[in-house]
């Protein structure tokens, strides 16, 4: 699917960490996330990211909410973002290969198990930007109802005009290679960081 259809691939994800801020538990992801935010700079099908208020980079998408999952924990906050890719492929080629397959593949030591889903996907109209609320109530509909067009999952995908939608593996498989050699450098540093 090509971001030719007027839409733009709006994701969501929320985790909680093992440690408050300050916790050298943590620190790998600390040291991770701007080679994440760079290597999507450099990733084929990157569309914007939201900010974080109070923080420099690119402007907060709205005021900063976090979903009912956070409650009881003793956190004010916890890790997520909320960015825009042109598809379904982009998006899968930058999660699951490259700089941040690093971050995923390390994050049980700096996460808890969670019992929510994991991230949350849904279309928005080329231009528009999806504020934290609206990421947060999908997240929080994709936990108690399942995949739908206005929720969805790599696994349950669904097209711009809600019908189901199957991902192009070859072109997933191509868009990260591409992605790896604009990523190289990045990734030969991260790879030298502590876990």
């Amino acid at each position: 699917m090509s971001g030719g259809t007027g839409h733009h691939l709006a994701i969501y994800n929320f985790g909680l960490h093992v440690g408050p801020s300050g916790d050298p538990r943590i620190d790998g992801f600390l040291h991770r996330e701007p080679f994440n935010w760079q290597a999507a700079l450099r990733s084929e099908g990157f569309v914007a990211r939201s900010g974080y208020q109070g923080e420099p980079g690119p402007e907060s998408w709205g005021l900063q909410v976090f979903p009912r999952f956070i409650e009881g924990s003793g956190f004010e906050s916890g890790p997520s973002s909320l960015s825009l890719w042109h598809d379904l492929e982009s998006l899968m080629a930058f999660t699951y290969s490259g700089v941040h397959a690093d971050a995923l593949k390390n994050a049980r030591h700096w996460n808890q198990k969670q019992s929510w889903p994991p991230l949350v996907l849904w279309w928005v109209k080329a231009g528009s930007k999806p504020d934290w609320r609206d990421a947060v109530m999908r997240l929080e509909h994709l936990a108690d109802h399942g995949p739908s067009a206005f929720a969805f999952t790599f696994k349950t995908a669904f097209d711009p005009f809600g019908l189901p939608a199957s991902i192009d593996r070859g072109r997933v498989k191509a868009i990260s290679a591409s992605n790896l050699k604009r990523q190289a450098d990045l990734l030969e540093a991260v790879l030298t960081l502590p876990v």
